[in-house]
This record gives structure tokens, sequence and C-alpha cells, in this order.
């Protein structure tokens, strides 16, 4: 008997709220394999495990032939954006007890002033923080020692009231952590059972608030995501005995799911990362440096700007209500996917979203019980998507959908087709909302952005949002449903650490920035001698956050590697003066009356994983172009046109060079590109289909 030659596949799973996406890489033969699953919510590991079996059968291989599953998931932000958080409790600097309740000053958008805006409820309630005497200075000085009596007090109240999640936030922790780590070993002994989370470990950085609210957050998720990710864990061991498993984290990096449990907080935008990045992988491939993506799911679409193939950056983002300053990739999220619910509001008009029927019970077109039309009922009733999911395996109810819209215009006193035409475009505006916020209002020309859209629903949209934003174009990559899985097989191993050392830029100490800089580095790399790289592999990259003196807020500036002198600190306040002025307008680096400060230093540690390579699609011809149309249907691209007889075409037939204009519709196993009139389409040489208006010619 032949024994069958070991084969290395590389596994990325994105698990959304309706379909669980997977992509397999054959390390040997270049092979990439793509396939999708329905979504098992209440419990996702079900919909994981089935997508490993699914991709392995496709493949005709086994689970002795995994090398690597990484995986990005839903389940912090999911926690987050429902609000469950268990009960949960905070330890603080004694006096310093209302740190959450004093908050920020920011009324957020919308609110005329602070009149009209009530504070949402704080993430621990009052009555649930507790003090510990001690006091560090700015400078990492003792003012008063630990008082330890008080640390065993709060633990034991914890632990008498039966609350075994807790945060630990202790004023300056970040230029001395000896009060934390001595508050930790006191819950320890304390309280066994509690799951803590130390500031000094999870943020480093200064702003007793939002370092409070970042360690409150990693503490409130840690226990379902250790759950969620043990279960995974030990059900892919039956299948693949020992196989690496990592998780994609929001900094577009990934960990070890070992070690994911002691950071939890750092998979919050765990699927949206991986989206941006394998959009902006493939959009740099096809020769596009500026370019907005979306990706739109079941639940929700996701939105980011990419430049030269690289997500922007932030550490000023939000979970739900909730501030975290951990490095993540600047996504926006707008309630409009596929499963949003359109419903009429006491006063009689339209709303699309933001309750969505998910995946269980689905939209009506479904048949499992959803009781209101949504998203993809429109397109259904449309046309605008086939009768059928995934290349035929599920099959929809179209005269459900058709009831729910009907009825749903009835109560407006609206034509069904007007109905369904109106709920796409309100959600069309508000996906454009979404991608104002990380555009235009960030201060970027979006007339020179191409949009990448991608999802199961991403991309149903796309002709309507370059109308409203008067973007470019569009390109839409091969198998959009999976471009997030897909994205997780190009990611690298990636740790951020940060401290804070605030000085003026004409008292910097030189040698202390260095040793900084040494430290953070020192750690990163231990962190990836755990992941298995070898010191040759390990890449470091520095930054640093400067500000004028007087302003609250940094600018971030990359910093070069070498030894820290004169020479260095004066490049990287030049970077400082041209970014500054980028982003506002102006900069100070004339006036010698305005000092520079430096902030933050930062280190951030990558062990680089080999990408699977984008193929070329073959050459056709006009017989191939023709060949690829199947058949045709109505479908109503306009209320007032309604419905026109429109090619369908099957894109696996089409090839490189092809075009056609609309109005058409482009199917695939696991999305539709609605293709409108006065757009025109080319395949290009990796198979993106690139849209453009048909009086741009394609050359803008």
């Amino acid at each position: 008997m032949t024994t069958q030659p070991t084969r290395r596949i590389r596994i990325g799973i994105d698990t959304g709220g309706t379909f669980t996406d997977v992509v397999a890489f054959d390390e040997d033969s270049g092979e990439l394999v793509t396939t999708k699953t329905p979504s098992t919510p209440a419990n996702p590991a079900d919909g994981f495990i089935t997508g490993v079996h699914k991709v392995l059968g496709l493949m005709g291989a086994s689970g002795s032939d995994i090398t690597a599953v990484c995986h990005g998931t839903t389940v912090a932000t999911n926690q987050l954006l429902e609000g469950k958080v268990e009960s949960l409790g905070f330890i603080t600097t004694e006096g310093y007890e209302f740190i959450l309740e004093i908050a920020r000053q920011a009324v957020p958008d919308g609110y005329g002033n602070s009149y009209f805006w009530v504070k949402p409820p704080r993430i621990v309630p009052v009555d649930l923080v507790r003090t510990v005497g001690g006091r560090i200075d700015f400078e990492g000085n003792e003012i008063r020692p630990f008082d330890e009596e008080s640390a065993v007090a709060a633990a034991r109240w914890f632990r008498d009231r039966g609350i075994t999640t807790i945060g630990v936030c202790l004023l300056h922790s970040y230029a001395d952590d000896s009060h934390e780590l001595a508050v930790r070993e006191v819950l320890r002994r304390e309280h066994p059972d509690a799951v803590v989370s130390i500031s000094s470990e999870v943020l480093r950085e200064y702003r007793e608030y939002e370092r409070s609210m970042t360690t409150l957050v990693d503490a409130a998720v840690k226990p379902k995501v250790s759950r969620y990710v043990a279960n995974i864990h030990s059900r892919l061991d039956q299948i693949a005995p020992g196989v690496a498993f990592s998780i994609m984290k929001s900094n577009g990096g990934v960990l070890s799911a070992d070690e994911v449990v002691n950071q939890p907080i750092t998979t919050v935008l765990s699927g949206p990362a991986a989206g941006a990045l394998g959009a902006g992988l493939i959009a740099q491939r096809a020769g596009f440096p500026k370019v907005l993506t979306c990706d739109g799911g079941g639940t929700s679409t996701d939105v980011s700007v990419v430049l030269d193939g690289e997500p922007t950056l932030t550490t000023e983002g939000t979970i739900g209500a909730y501030p975290s300053k951990i490095p993540m990739i600047d996504v926006v999220t707008v309630g409009a996917g596929g499963g949003s619910i359109a419903w009429v509001t006491p006063e009689g008009t339209l709303k699309v979203g933001p309750q969505s029927a998910g995946a269980d019970p689905g939209p009506l077109c479904y048949a499992k019980g959803g009781t209101e039309p949504t998203i993809t009922d429109a397109h259904v009733v449309l046309g605008r998507i086939p009768p059928h999911l995934l290349g035929g395996e599920i099959a929809l109810d179209v005269d459900a959908a058709r009831r729910g819209i009907d009825e749903l215009a009835g109560r407006l006193g609206l034509a069904p087709v007007r109905c369904a035409t109106g709920i796409l475009e309100i959600s069309a505006w508000n996906q454009a909302n979404a991608l104002r916020q990380v555009s235009v209002k960030r201060g970027l020309d979006v007339r020179d952005f191409m949009l990448t859209t991608f999802g199961g629903s991403g991309s149903l949209l796309a002709c309507r949002l370059v109308d409203i934003l008067d973007l470019a174009g569009v390109v839409v990559p091969q198998n959009p449903g999976n471009v997030s899985a897909f994205g997780l097989l190009t990611v690298d191993v990636k740790n951020d650490y940060v401290q804070t050392a605030v000085a003026r830029h004409d008292a910097l100490d030189h040698a202390a920035v260095q040793k900084t800089f040494e430290s953070l580095t020192d750690r990163a790399a231990n962190a990836l001698d755990g992941e298995g790289f070898p010191r040759s592999a390990h890449r470091y990259t520095r930054t640093v956050d400067l500000r004028y003196f007087g302003q609250a807020f940094e600018v971030r500036v990359t910093a070069p590697d070498g030894t820290v002198d004169a020479a260095y600190a004066a490049a990287v306040a030049d970077r400082f003066h041209a970014e500054h002025r980028a982003l506002y307008g102006y900069d100070f680096r004339d006036d010698p009356t305005q000092q520079v400060e430096w902030v933050n230093l930062r280190v951030t540690g990558v062990g680089p994983i080999t990408r699977p390579q984008l193929r070329d699609l073959p050459t056709g011809s006009a017989e191939d172009d023709a060949a690829a149309q199947r058949l045709q249907r109505p479908v109503c691209f306009d209320a007032d046109e309604g419905h026109v007889d429109t090619p369908v075409i099957w894109r696996p037939d089409l090839r490189a060079g092809d075009t056609f204009d609309g109005p058409a519709i482009v199917e695939e196993f696991g999305s539709t590109v609605p293709v409108h009139p006065g757009f025109t389409v080319r395949v290009d040489a990796i198979g993106n289909l690139v849209i453009t208006r048909a009086t741009t010619g394609g050359d803008r």
C-alpha cells in the first residue's frame, strides 16, 4: 500500500453573523480553495468545525495535512456590541473611585449640547468599585507605600459577593507597575477564582480613563473568549492533533490561541481587520494604491481605508459604547448587512437596521421563521440576487420575501417595487456615511479612491456607492465572500508594546529613549520566540507619539532603527512637523517658542509568514465572454424603469481582458454583483472585476 505524501495546508476561517467563510492554501502546490457554510450562532464552534471538514473534503485532504489554522472571530465584538458584560469589579487608587463616572467631557456627535445627552451606564457601576491605598507619581516614584490591608479587604469584598471578573488600574502604573502587581498577588491569594486584568499589562500608556476602560473591557471579554477558544482548540485537536492555532488581532497581526486568552481585547476587531488586510493586498496587486474597503456581511458592513496595501491604524477606537486604546485597524461598522431589518417608525417613516435577523431565523426568504423583511429580501424581490445561495446549496423562498415587502409597502402606502428600492437606497446611504467617516472626515479626497467590495453582500450596492460618493470605481476580487478568510492567510504574527515617557524635545534624554526602545524590543523578541520564530526572522518597527506642548492629543510618526542621538531625534521631530501639517494644515517648524513634546514610545514585533500568491487568470476571447452569459432574468435597477430583462453572467467562466456593460448580474458561488446601467466592467489579470462609469472609459 502506497502512503500518500503529507501536504502542507494552511486554513483561514472567518466566522460571520450569517456564514462561516473558509479558505485553504496548499503551500506546496499553491492551490487555493474557498468555501462557505452557515454560521451557528448558538455555538459558533459548530460552524467552524463544519467548515474545516468541508474544505478538507473539497481538497481530498485529511487533518494530518493541516499545518496551521488562523481564525477571525466576532465573539468579543458581539459581546460588547450587545452590552452583555457579566458582573465586573474594578480596583483603583484611593480617591479615584469616580474615574469612570467623570470620564471625558466630549458629547457625542448629533447632540446640540450636554442638556440633551444622557451618559450611558458605566461598564462598572460605582457600587462595584473598590480602592487601595498607595501612590505612584508620573515619573514612577513612590509617594505613598502600597497598602496591602486595603487590597486584602477589596479582594475579600469581591469574593464574598461572587464577583469573579476584576480589572485593576492604579494611577501612573504605566511608569511603575509594582503596586498593580502587588494587587494581583493579593487577589490570587485571597480570591483564587477571580479572572484579573491589570492595566500595566493591557495598556502601558498614560490617560487613566482610557487605560481603565481598556483594562475593564479586556477583563469583561476574557471569560467568554477563553471558553470559546478552548472549545474550538480541543475540537480542532481531534481533527489535527497539535496543529498551530492562531487568532486574528485587531492590529492586523495574529496571536497563538494559547496566548490570546491572556490578551482577549486584542481580538475585538478580529474579522474586520482580516478583511481589510486581504482586500488591501488584492488591490495593491491590481495596481490601486488608494482604496476604500466595504465588507458587507449578514449583520453589518465594515469599512476602512487602505493606502499602498496597508490599512490605516488607530488607537482612538471604540467598540460599541466602550473606548479602547489598543492599536487596531481603523474600521467603522454600520448596521447595514444583508439581514438588517426594514421597519416603520411610529411616525410612519421607513428605517433599515441596525436590528438584524442574522443567520437564525434570518431573512424571510430563508424560510427559517423570519417575520420581518430585510435588505436581502428586497434584493430578491428586485431580482438582483438569484433565488438561491451558495451556487444552489441554499434555496430561497422568493414568495415569502415578496409577501413581506408587499405588507411593508402597504403600511407605507407605496408600491412594492418602490418600497424595495427605498430599502436599498437607505442601506446605500448608511454605507456611504460610514465610508465618509473613515475618509472625507479625515481629509481624504474620495474621488481618487477605488472601492474594494467583498463579503457576501458587500458588492450588492457597489454601483450606487460610486454615484453617491463620486468614487473612481469599484474593484470586486474573486470569491469576494471569502476575502476576510483569505486575509487570515496573509497575516504576520504581530505584537505591540508601548511605554509613556513624556519629555520636551529640547531636553530629551537620548540614552533613556534608547533604553526604552531596547526594553520594548526585548519584550517583542521574547514574544516572537514564544511563537516559534527564529531571531533571524524577527522584524521590529518603531513609532513615536508627539505633540506640540499644550496640545491634548498626539500625532504618531514612524521612527527609524538605529541609535537615538540628537540627529535621530531631530529626524523624528521633522516627521512630526510634516505629519501635523498634512493632518491639520499647519505646523510650528519655524517657531522656536513652540516646543515639541515626546509622549509615547512604541515597538511592534513582527514574525513574517509565507503569503499565498495571487495567480493570473487565463486570457479570454470574445467567444469566452459570450459563453459566460448563461441566462437572463427580470431585474429592477430603478423604480421608475421597473424590471428589465438582464443578462446573468457566471463569473468562473470569465477570463482576463473580458469586458461588458451594464445592466448585468455577475454571479458566483458566494456572491452576486449587480452592474447598473451606465457602468462598464473589465476583468483584470488576476480576475478582479474593475467597474467604472461608462463615461470614464476606465481611465480615471
